[in-house]
């Protein structure tokens, strides 16, 4: 069979479009999507009624508001909405950026789903889940050799999460030693996610922000002038999220260690380091690891996911509570930490998220994980290089030096033709891809920040970069094919731009949704 010629390099893509409604809309009184059988008599003479044993205060008053569905029309209507939806397994996710979207092997979706993960339960008595806290146990082992610290905990349900228990083991610390009133400052960098800062913040910390040198590093001298005794600590991400690399990082951790401070450090995105730089040579008292990044786990539209914290033995008793232990050939949880700063979550992790990366990292080994870490540089040089020859494009700050990722920008694009990096990311859904532009502040001008991770081919780099070239083409011949973009979306540009800034236009409940459609009086 011939192969099929493309008639350009980049791939002819409509995104279906069903006008789906909301399923709340497709509710119909008495449409059942399964019907229950009759109780059995023995069954109803030993347990109950299966109500009335539950608190009167625990009761509703009335059934909750659900929808009534057949099966076939549930079906229909998320496998409708799942093709409206681009994604990693759908698409080259190069262009999420700092999230790191990766190749999930389908082998650890079965493990996931096995019955005996799926009906787990966090209450369970430990003696029930040996096999499960023995996952997690060699999970934690796995992690001290990756990272060279001493413990880790799971508990943590995301990056911003570990950031935010890292800063309440600092001020615990400080606390413990006497100087928590008098050490009130944590200090960061402006290319560390912006979660950094806002963790310490809500501890209560004094932000000091360190901007690069001229080349694009943190500069140490601003470091030495900002440090004194009311230094509590110094976090950052390295490399940072323009993908530069502090290769001095240690004098960094060193000038804080002088000054009394602890260091943590933002690991999330870890693809470019696994089995050549670690934690500890680098000075740091704490890190933490995104195991829906690094280790190969889905992000879940925005969860469950989980922030690995790891600690140094100093720092052992003020992790979240509890930790898996392992004692006599037996796994168990230890909530006695005589420092702990308490639970960050509910429960101890998600199961099947730490299922899934230890499945990774064992299928891997470590010369796999060292060869990811080689993979993930050379594909994002690669495409370092290939943007670099793009008209318009740059990359801002020092040349080379770029690890796992680059933030880009579009800036000499929007003076040259007027195209800006928002109209960019509308016009890349038309080839069906996209890409994510920037935290804010935007440091650097119509940003633009691509992360191909080891999973990816050449070919599929050679795709991604296609669609950038023939959008930058477009800016510079004909302009208005990339300002009124999209075209083969499900909708098209909005005028109002206020809906994630305006409160008053959020409906992310079906109840908010009837309020603000002035519809909540006529259904209630």
């Amino acid at each position: 069979m011939q192969r099929i010629q493309r008639k350009s390099n980049t791939r002819d893509f409509h995104q279906a479009k069903w006008n789906e409604p909301i399923i709340f809309e497709l509710h119909q009184p008495g449409e059942k999507g399964v019907e229950l059988p009759p109780v059995n008599e023995n069954v109803a003479l030993s347990v109950g009624d299966g109500t009335s044993a539950i608190p009167a205060s625990m009761q509703r008053k009335n059934k909750p508001n659900l929808p009534e569905i057949g099966q076939a029309r549930v079906l229909r209507h998320y496998l409708r909405l799942s093709q409206e939806t681009l994604g990693s397994d759908f698409n080259v996710e190069i262009g999420q950026g700092t999230c790191t979207m990766k190749y999930i092997p389908k082998i650890n979706e079965l493990l996931v789903r096995d019955p005996k993960m799926m009906e787990l339960h966090p209450l369970q008595n430990e003696e029930t889940v040996q096999g499960m806290l023995e996952i997690f146990y060699k999970l934690d082992l796995c992690m001290r050799e990756i990272s060279g610290l001493d413990y880790f905990s799971f508990q943590p349900s995301s990056g911003t999460q570990a950031l935010f228990a890292m800063a309440s083991i600092v001020r615990k610390y400080h606390e413990q030693n006497g100087e928590g009133d008098k050490r009130d400052e944590i200090i960061t960098t402006i290319f560390s996610h912006p979660s950094q800062a806002a963790t310490a913040a809500v501890k209560g910390y004094k932000i000091i922000t360190l901007h690069p040198d001229e080349n694009g590093f943190p500069d140490i001298e601003k470091l030495k002038a900002a440090v004194s005794e009311r230094t509590a600590g110094f976090v950052v991400a390295n490399p940072e999220d323009t993908g530069i690399f502090n290769s001095k990082i240690k004098e960094f951790t060193d000038v804080i260690h002088q000054a009394g401070g602890l260091c943590f450090y933002d690991q999330a995105n870890a693809n470019g380091l696994l089995g050549i730089t670690r934690a500890k040579e680098a000075g740091f008292d704490m890190c933490f690891f995104n195991l829906h990044k690094t280790f190969a786990a889905p992000h879940m539209c925005g969860g469950p996911a989980t922030g690995a914290l790891g600690v140094t033995a100093e720092l052992k008793e003020y992790l979240p509570a509890p930790i898996v232990e392992y004692h006599d050939g037996k796994y168990s949880l230890k909530n006695d930490l005589a420092h702990s700063i308490g639970k960050v979550r509910s429960f101890h992790g998600v199961a099947q998220t730490v299922l899934r990366s230890y499945a990774w990292i064992r299928a891997l080994g470590p010369e796999g994980l060292k060869e990811v870490a080689k993979m993930a540089v050379l594909n994002n040089n690669y495409m370092y290089h290939k943007v670099l020859a793009i008209r318009g494009a740059s990359a801002p700050y020092v040349k080379g030096h770029r690890l796992e990722q680059v933030r880009y920008s579009w800036e000499q694009l929007t003076q040259e033709t007027g195209v800006t990096t928002e109209d960019v990311t509308l016009r890349m859904t038309d080839f069906g891809l996209h890409y994510w532009t920037s935290h804010h502040p935007y440091i650097v001008k119509q940003p633009f920040t691509l992360e191909p991770t080891e999973s990816y081919s050449k070919e599929d780099l050679d795709e991604y970069i296609h669609a950038l070239e023939q959008i930058s083409k477009e800016a510079y011949e004909n302009p208005e094919i990339v300002k009124t973009a999209p075209h083969n979306s499900t909708i098209h540009k909005i005028d109002e731009q206020d809906y994630l800034d305006n409160p008053d236009k959020w409906c992310i409940t079906w109840r908010t949704y009837l309020k603000n459609t002035k519809a909540y009086d006529l259904v209630k």
